[in-house]
């Protein structure tokens, strides 16, 4: 979507907005880490992100993996700068391409600053010497497809070109087809609102937003030299605050919140601008202090329907903004989903049809093996030598003291608080999930754990289970499951030996819909047999990869190796969606061998058909409409939701760009 109609629907609504920049890091770790960052930070709501253009175009080509991963995966809108910098057409020819073949719609055109290896600016051969060349050759070629952002210079270009001389420059960029403008770093509101004043009495009309570029303030030595770099103005009054804290990194952050917090408030209040765009330097903590010092941040204890209109973390890839179901097997791997389907044609929308494409990716698709190293999953996952060491990891990723797992690339969510002792039971005895959903029966679409979609609508979900199985276990289970006929199941091992009881001739499941106001039914998450298998390849493809984590010959490696050779992947789905524990009674009394259930009688979660307290299962399974976090809406919602956890979802981080701590 072009980011000044993006701007203009909110800014009609008095709403105002902000916007992140981020560069490309020098690392492969970097990239993830800053990938990781990014992730998080969509939670903040920005309107749009912005990803640098290296020097030269030294960094192009990870520029434009950036864009295409933060637009297609993570579902940020995302400009692309594009500088003239030592750029040959051929090689601008191919960013655009690359740009528009990830969904990218909006380019912020620059002319650059030269090489570092370079005192002055130098045109390449066959390129562009002026950004309003390059704004004309991107509509001549794209038409409208691009919304195009121009660089602006409030207190001056250059030594040569003063903030007043800048302006006709600046005008003839939006004459050649520039829609919005960003400033360079700008502290001074007073310099910002008198600048933007005389922009639009030169000509520059009002339609065209013009947004000032803000640096939070991270470190007193940081917010110096990227001033003295820049030449912009600071207020003698920021200095008199900061000097007296300014080898104090928390004190220097508190009190910049404050101080950039004053100036934003400032050109909001002028009318001159609605919209903030933030120079993170790929760190997140001091401008989330900003948004929060702001209070325009979301609210974190409730649903956000533009942050999530669907279950799922929405892709804007190319042909992918009207995709709106998908399998529930990719629930935690949302980037591997990704990139084993983004050579589709088509997505799955409305009621799927024939068009969900049957073909799923290779596995040795770029994002979606292993993240990390070996010594760094090792330091992760410990170096397990039994049974027994597998289902403590994984009880200790259901507790939240292991942050992910091989299947699983975040921490476990809130939403399954709910589950949290039944998952632990289950795991403790050696039955060990790797993905699951509470049955929900009708809650509002604003709630803050299961909520998603439009305002004012009902959601609902069926009870999901998918685990791994020993195969000592398996035709018990298998039998047990058998007789509900409230359960569907798929039952695979790696060799592909498939069990289910699911028709040949039956279409997808839905696990979860939706039901809001002047629109149809959404059922957005599916089970069905072409997804699952392709699922299965990957899952024990994974768990080869961990495999591969130890030594030759360790007894690590061969546990492991033996589970993923001989345990089976089981979905359960239960299909009455009013019954919230339908299908952890299935495992009563098992356990893999070499464990005891009596072993995990611990007052963590249920043994032998008992909950903490001394419930028995039928009795809790049989309960009428219980209610969530005791909110007596006269739905029959998820049971036992009043006792989740709740997280701020807060990291702590260090001021090295894109590090994670």
């Amino acid at each position: 979507m072009h980011i000044t109609k993006k701007l203009a629907a909110a800014h009609a609504k008095g709403e105002p907005t902000y916007s992140f920049e981020f560069f490309p890091p020098k690392t492969a770790q970097g990239v993830q880490n800053l990938y990781d960052r990014m992730d998080r930070m969509h939670g903040f709501g920005p309107a749009f992100i912005d990803i640098t253009w290296g020097a030269g175009g030294r960094h192009s080509q990870l520029t434009c993996e950036m864009v295409k991963v933060a637009q297609s995966v993570y579902g940020l809108e995302t400009c692309m700068h594009l500088t003239c910098t030592d750029m040959e057409r051929s090689k601008i020819d191919d960013a655009l391409k690359q740009a528009y073949n990830s969904g990218c719609t909006n380019i912020l055109a620059l002319r650059g600053d030269p090489p570092r290896e370079q005192e002055k600016w130098e045109q390449a051969e066959g390129g562009f010497r002026y950004a309003r060349d390059l704004i004309k050759y991107i509509k001549n070629n794209y038409g409208d497809h691009f919304d195009i952002g121009v660089a602006g210079y409030p207190e001056g270009c250059d030594e040569t070109t003063g903030a007043e001389e800048h302006i006709p420059y600046l005008k003839e960029k939006i004459d050649a087809g520039g829609t919005f403008i960003v400033t360079q770093m700008c502290y001074d509101a007073d310099i910002f609102i008198d600048w933007v004043h005389r922009c639009h009495a030169a000509g520059i009309p009002e339609s065209v937003p013009i947004v000032p570029g803000i640096m939070p303030i991270h470190t007193h030595a940081s917010f110096m030299r990227r001033a003295t770099w820049t030449q912009c103005h600071i207020p003698p009054e920021w200095h008199e605050k900061l000097d007296p804290v300014k080898n104090d990194d928390v004190s220097v952050r508190e009190v910049g919140k404050e101080l950039v917090a004053d100036f934003c408030r400032r050109v909001l209040d002028s009318g001159t601008t609605m919209h903030l765009h933030f120079y993170t330097m790929n760190l997140a903590v001091a401008t989330r202090m900003v948004l929060e010092e702001l209070a325009v941040t979301p609210p974190s204890h409730e649903h956000n329907p533009l942050l999530k209109p669907l279950p799922w973390r929405q892709s804007l890839g190319l042909n992918r903004r009207d995709e709106n179901v998908r399998p529930i097997f990719w629930r935690n791997r949302n980037r591997s989903y990704v990139a084993r389907t983004q050579d589709w044609d088509e997505f799955p929308n409305g009621r799927w049809g024939d068009s969900r494409s049957p073909a799923f990716g290779e596995l040795d698709t770029y994002g979606v093996g292993l993240k990390g190293t070996n010594e760094e999953n090792r330091k992760l996952w410990g170096s397990p030598e039994s049974t027994r060491d597998i289902a403590d990891l994984f009880v200790g990723y259901m507790k939240g003291s292991v942050k992910s797992l091989p299947w699983s690339e975040a921490p476990i969510n809130t939403e399954a608080n709910v589950l949290q002792s039944d998952l632990i039971d289950l795991n403790g005895r050696g039955l060990l999930t790797i993905n699951s959903q509470p049955a929900v029966d009708g809650v509002k679409s604003s709630h803050p754990d299961y909520g998603w979609g439009p305002k004012n609508g009902y959601v609902y979900q069926k009870a999901y289970l998918e685990l791994l199985v020993h195969p000592d276990l398996i035709d018990i289970v298998i039998s047990r499951m058998d007789k509900d006929e409230d359960i569907t199941y798929y039952a695979v091992n790696s060799a592909g030996s498939l069990r289910t009881n699911v028709p040949t001739d039956c279409g997808p499941n839905a696990v979860t819909w939706g039901v809001f106001p002047g629109k149809e039914i959404v059922q957005p998450t599916i089970v069905e047999t072409v997804s699952f298998l392709a699922w299965r390849d990957e899952f024990y493809h994974l768990g080869s990869e961990w495999a591969k984590c130890y030594a030759e010959g360790s007894p690590s490696k061969k546990l492991i190796k033996d589970v993923v050779d001989n345990w089976y992947l089981v979905n359960i789905v239960h299909n009455d969606f009013r019954q919230v524990r339908g299908i952890f009674p299935l495992f009563e009394g098992l356990s893999a061998p070499g464990l005891s259930v009596k072993e995990q009688a611990n007052g963590d979660g249920y043994v032998n058909g008992h909950v903490n307290g001394g419930a028995e299962i039928s009795d809790l399974a049989l309960r009428d409409k219980p209610e969530t976090n005791g909110v007596n809406d006269g739905n029959n919602v998820v049971n036992g939701a009043n006792h989740a956890n709740m997280t701020n979802g807060h990291e702590s981080e260090n001021e090295a760009s894109g590090v994670r701590v």
